[in-house]
Parts: structure tokens; sequence; C-alpha cells
């Protein structure tokens, strides 16, 4: 059997009945890895001789009941692993090994997944590709031409060519859900705080990231949900508590009830991407989901969408150094009042007081309630994962000196953040999977939004989703 492009549960499920071994299944990941990455370079650190290690334990093994059993996978390369480097881009950091593997990893390896390699990201997860000084540039199998997108970026690429099982990455601005619908694969961010991420301590900050989560990305929805199950819950060696997600309030397309939301005033959707989500409404509504093409959470979502790029920037201000915060202070110094664009509500938030904060989090808290109320008359919100479908490689200058164009309106690279930010900023869970490609060719998906802790819901609406048609579809050559 060909199991390149095979969802994670099947593959484990070959090792569990014996048509397959362990070593065997990782070393048909391996052999892809070594002849045809070179077309993409994706997986950029390697660990082959210590999985190799691990699948023949695991091959020695009796008991094969761990979910993910003998399923070769992957790593993006900001996850700590013992022994080998996080970089996260910094040349300076390229040989420095760390010495704690972070605990989602621990968790996966505890459900019988095998970590063969870690695969590419931006300089700083910042970007929406996958490049640094470190590494180099990562290319969509879809086209090579175009990015992945970042900063999960060689993981999903990874994925879409068949090189790796499974995959897991993290999303602070849409760095799992842009990247799945860039190269068409599933992919699900949690509720903010649902899965823990200690790790490295030198390498990793203990109190975590405001905003920022870790999650799954996979071929199936089925995938995302075993995957979330391992890796849900709070750190052992500070609480005992657990986590008791709520089952989803549907079992069928036909109890589902959705909103759709395609575009927004004074935002950029695509005229391909809007289409493709009306198209794929229409699909469902034949199907018997009740969709609300108006429904809209009772906020000012222009206001919603600023304070998401304020929090953000002030999330992201823990890596800053003082020089970078004070050349940012300069900066801010220096803005046009009028200018209300991505790089701009970001930069005013230079060097602002802990109280200025705090009243940004309490508007956030007001917010989530608005959201909250929303999801009381729909189970989930769709709604697109990106403005556009994946980017040309863009390597030229800073992402904030970027302009693009879309339809024939050129934007700030970074005024893309709308449709990852308006959900995400408010700690919801968000589920992708792919709906379609472009006339070019390149893939679409759907983001499913859903309420706080309420991921069991946006992944059943996935599985109903994938289950009615919509599956990951190789890319061709691969």
């Amino acid at each position: 059997m060909e199991p390149s492009f095979l969802s994670a549960t099947a593959l484990a499920g070959l090792v569990r009945s014996g048509k397959l071994g362990a070593l065997e299944l990782l070393d048909h990941y391996i052999g892809r890895t070594e002849s045809l990455d070179n077309r993409i370079n994706a997986i950029v650190v390697r660990d082959f001789e210590r999985a190799r290690t691990r699948a023949k334990s695991l091959d020695s093994q009796k008991d094969k009941s761990a979910p993910l059993f003998g399923v070769p996978m992957t790593v993006k390369e900001s996850f700590d692993v013992q022994g080998l480097p996080t970089t996260r881009g910094h040349l300076e950091l390229k040989d420095t090994a760390c010495t704690v593997t972070a605990l989602p990893l621990r968790r996966l390896e505890a459900a019988g997944a095998i970590i063969f390699g870690k695969t590419n990201v931006p300089v700083d997860l910042a970007d929406w590709q996958s490049y640094n000084p470190v590494y180099g540039a990562t290319s969509n199998p879809w086209n090579p031409a175009h990015t992945p997108g970042g900063s999960s970026g060689g993981s999903v690429a990874a994925l879409a060519a068949g090189l790796t099982g499974l995959e897991i990455g993290s999303d602070i601005g849409g760095s799992i859900r842009v990247p799945a619908h860039f190269c068409g694969v599933f992919g699900h961010k949690p509720t903010y705080g649902l899965c823990a991420n200690y790790a490295d301590p030198r390498t990793s900050p203990a109190a975590g990231v405001d905003i920022a989560v870790l999650g799954p990305l996979a071929r199936s929805a089925a995938d995302l949900a075993v995957s979330l199950d391992t890796l849900a819950g709070p750190d052992p060696d500070e609480t005992g508590m657990t986590f008791n997600l709520p089952p989803p309030a549907f079992s069928s397309l036909k109890d589902l009830r959705v909103a759709v939301w395609t575009d927004q005033p004074g935002q950029t959707t695509d005229a391909e991407t809007a289409g493709a989500l009306h198209a794929f409404a229409d699909s469902l509504e034949r199907q018997g989901v009740t969709v609300d093409r108006s429904a809209r959470p009772a906020f000012d979502v222009t206001r919603a969408y600023h304070l998401y790029l304020e929090l953000l920037d002030a999330a992201w201000s823990i890596r800053m150094t003082e020089e970078i915060v004070t050349k940012r202070t300069n900066r801010k110094a220096m803005l046009d009042p009028a200018d209300l664009s991505a790089d701009a509500v970001m930069l005013r938030m230079a060097g602002i007081p802990h109280r200025s904060w705090m009243m940004l989090n309490e508007l956030r808290f007001k917010f989530r309630r608005v959201w909250s109320a929303f999801f009381r008359d729909v189970h989930v919100l769709l709604c697109p994962a990106f403005g556009t479908a994946a980017l040309p490689h863009r390597q030229d200058g800073e992402p904030w000196e970027r302009k693009i164009e879309i339809d024939g309106r050129t934007i700030a690279y970074n005024d893309l953040l709308f449709w990852p930010g308006i959900t995400c900023g408010f700690h919801l869970p968000a589920s992708v999977v792919p709906i379609g490609t472009t006339r070019g060719g390149l893939p679409i998906g759907v983001q499913i939004a859903g309420p706080l802790f309420g991921d069991r819901s946006t992944l059943a609406a996935a599985a109903l989703i994938e289950a009615s048609g919509y599956v990951f579809k190789p890319p061709a050559g691969w």
C-alpha cells in the first residue's frame, strides 16, 4: 500500500495491524524526504537516526493501542526538541541545542508518534511566508513560485507533499490557518490556553505569549481531533486540573447552523476566495445546513479588528530588545494620524504603559462576550482564512515595508491580518478545511470558527464537511 498521503489515523492503523512496521513506515517518509524535499525545502532539521531507534523500540512493543502509534511526524522549527536547535530563523542560535523537549511533543510521543525532523519558519515566526537566513526559503508544492505560508509554512508544505504523516504548528496571527489554506490541508487553532507549551526555558517563555496557541496540522479532520485530544490540557507540573470540552450540539449537516461572512467593507478579500465561500455555502445549504449570510457579532468590526492588532503588537513585544522598542517608538512619533494601516495601528502600541494594556484587555473581554452571544444563535462561523490564495515569494525588505496587489488594488502586506485576527484576537478556536482551488490551481480553504472552548464543534463541523466531499487532495507531481 502507498502510504504517503494517508491520514495519520490510517497510518497508525496500518502499523497497529502489522501491515507495516513502524520502522518500515518511517523509512518510507525518510526516503521521500531525501529524494523530494530538495524541491520545496520543508524539513530543514533532520533527526533520522534517533527516530529509527524509537521506531525499532515501538516495533518490539506488544501494546500498540496508542492513538498515533508508529506515525512518523515532523514539527515546526520553533518547538524545542532536546539535542536540536530552535532558531526561529536567527543565525546565532543555529548551533545551540535545546536541553528540554517541549511538553506538546512529549505528549505526541506518549501517544505513539515518531518525530523525525523540524520544518521551516520565517524569522521570529512573523511573515506570511517561511524563509530565513539559517535555512532559506520553503516553496509551496502546489506551485513552487508561491509560498506555503507562514509561520507554519514548512509544516504544511511537508504534509501536502506527502513527506510526513502529521504536523504541529503555532498560531498568533494565522500561522496555522493561513498555511493550511495556502496548501490545501486541514488545521486547527485551539482556544487560547487549551494546550500547554512549556519547553526549554532558555528559548521559550515560561508564561507563554498572549493570543498565541499551538495546534495540529494534518490531512484529515479525524487527525486534528485525535491530535487535539493528545495535546489538550494544562501543564501537569503546575496543576492537576483537566479540561472537559463540551460536545457539539449537532450530529449531522442537517442539524448544523452556520453563519457565513465572506467579505468585509474596508478589508481586502479577492473575488475568487469570496466566490469559493459563496459556492461552498450554497453546497452546504443544498445538503440541509441552515445558513445565515447576514449574522455578525454585535460590535464595531473595525474597532474589534484594531483591538486585535493592538493586543498582537503588545504580545510580540516580549521578544523585542530595548533597542528595537526604542526604534519603534521613534518611528511611532513620525506616523501620520490618518494612517490606519495594520502596521500603523500596531506601531502606535510601542512603549505603552501597562495600564493602557489593561484597558485594552478589558475591552477584549467585553467583545469576547459579544462573540459568546453570537454563537448562541449559530454553531459555527464560516469565513475566509485569508483574503487571497497563496502569495508569490517576497523577500524584499521588512514585511511592514511591502505592498501587494489583490484584484487590482494595492494594499500593505500586513493589511491581510483581518481574517486571521478577527477571531483569534478573542481567543476563539478555528479549524480550516480545503474547499477548492483557484483558476490557477492554488488551494482555497474555509475557516470554521466557534465559541470559546467550542473546539469539538469546529472539529465536528470540519469532519462533516470532509465527509460531504471536501477532502485533502495531493498536489500534482508528488
